[in-house]
């Protein structure tokens, strides 16, 4: 498959997955459009094709919206430097494109939004809740096989390995990952694959991690001193 054939639309500045005139915003969507043309480049039979329980690992999946957790564990100072920064690209984005100036107006509400449901502890409980519940099915799932769905990696697995790797991140792999022995075993397994060593490894693996993440602070501080956004 020729993966330029594939592109974020650039003139929106938006995660908007663009293949020609076929334009689509949900992941999972983009997720099994990919996977429908690369097993019809190679010829394979629709047998490849993610099974029925495949996409319904990828919907409870996705069913979890990480930000509120991932955004509470982290300290306010550096939480809120980084907030203010990303309203003031949005607002940069919003001057130089008018025409999707709406687009850009509801991420900026949603950004206020989010700031203020931090504050309520219930909104953060409810999301480290539904975090448990899922990693707890996980577990039991993982009590039947090496992955996810199977003996074999599968799409479910490839969003999954984000939301663990999220967890070793803020340093709770202790408390979520290490306390479920089925999982442990797992995520040791995932990390030996090659995918994995170039799309998540490369950055966040070992002192890897501090490196991208004093990257990323520099940038972002950097960029607000000279109020380039």
């Amino acid at each position: 498959m020729d993966v330029s054939f594939f592109r974020i639309n650039p003139s929106a500045k938006l995660p908007v997955f663009q293949n020609g005139a076929h334009i689509m915003f949900d992941t999972i969507e983009i997720i099994l459009y990919i996977e429908r043309i690369a097993v019809v480049s190679v010829g394979a039979d629709e047998s490849s094709f993610s099974t029925r329980e495949v996409v319904e690992w990828m919907h409870k999946i996705q069913q979890w919206n990480p930000k509120y957790f991932t955004l509470s564990c982290i300290p306010k100072k550096y939480r809120m430097t980084v907030s203010k920064f990303l309203r003031r690209v949005v607002i940069a984005r919003m001057a130089e494109s008018p025409d999707l100036a709406s687009a850009y107006h509801r991420k900026l509400k949603q950004a206020y939004e989010t700031e203020d449901k931090l504050k309520n502890q219930e909104v953060v409980r409810r999301s480290k809740e539904h975090l448990i519940r899922l990693l707890d099915e996980v577990e039991t799932q993982l009590n039947e096989a090496s992955y996810l769905t199977g003996e074999e990696f599968s799409m479910a697995d490839a969003m999954l390995i984000p939301v663990l790797a999220r967890l070793v991140l803020l340093n709770l792999e202790d408390e979520y990952l290490n306390s479920r022995p089925n999982i442990a075993e797992y995520w040791i397994l995932v990390q030996q694959r090659p995918s994995y060593r170039k799309v998540i490894g490369k950055y966040f693996n070992g002192w890897r991690k501090y490196k991208t993440l004093i990257k990323t602070w520099s940038f972002v501080r950097f960029r607000s001193l000279l109020r380039k956004y």
